[in-house]
């Protein structure tokens, strides 16, 4: 089993992009990623784990920014 997976991005700045994250005992991501922006967490946004989405197991959806 793979220790990491490359999960897409949806909405928000970094809409289209990808993340690779490890996988933890259960074989699952971690359930939030916070994309730093240009200026480090300042502009960071909060994307939250969302499964069984068309072509990948997982996707990470935009919520907002985390300030």
């Amino acid at each position: 089993m793979a220790t990491t997976v490359e999960i897409p991005l949806e909405g928000g700045t970094a809409d289209g992009e990808t993340v690779v994250v490890e996988l933890d005992s259960n074989g699952r991501p971690p359930l939030t990623h916070h994309h730093l922006g240009p200026e480090g967490l300042a502009a960071a946004e909060i994307y939250e784990l969302e499964s069984d989405h068309g072509d990948h197991p997982w996707v990470y959806a935009w919520r907002g920014p985390a300030v």
